[in-house]
């Protein structure tokens, strides 16, 4: 991801976990978001390897199975 494509998101996450990045930014003294993206970075291959909700066994199935 190009460094000068900033856009405005918004974000939930529960309170404990907020916290904790919270704290970790203040610790770092870094933003949010600094946090969150190095983060998702740490994180994304791993991610990626969980299968999308089109992927799980018998998703076919059920798509048969309903009526129009």
């Amino acid at each position: 991801m190009a460094g000068s494509d900033k856009r405005k998101q918004s974000l939930y996450f529960p309170e404990e976990m907020l916290k904790e990045i919270q704290e970790e930014a203040a610790r770092q003294d870094r933003s949010l978001s600094w946090i969150v993206q190095k983060a998702w970075k740490v994180a994304r291959k791993e991610i990626m390897k969980y299968p999308s909700v089109n992927e799980f066994p018998g998703a076919e199935d059920e798509k048969e199975n309903q009526v129009s």
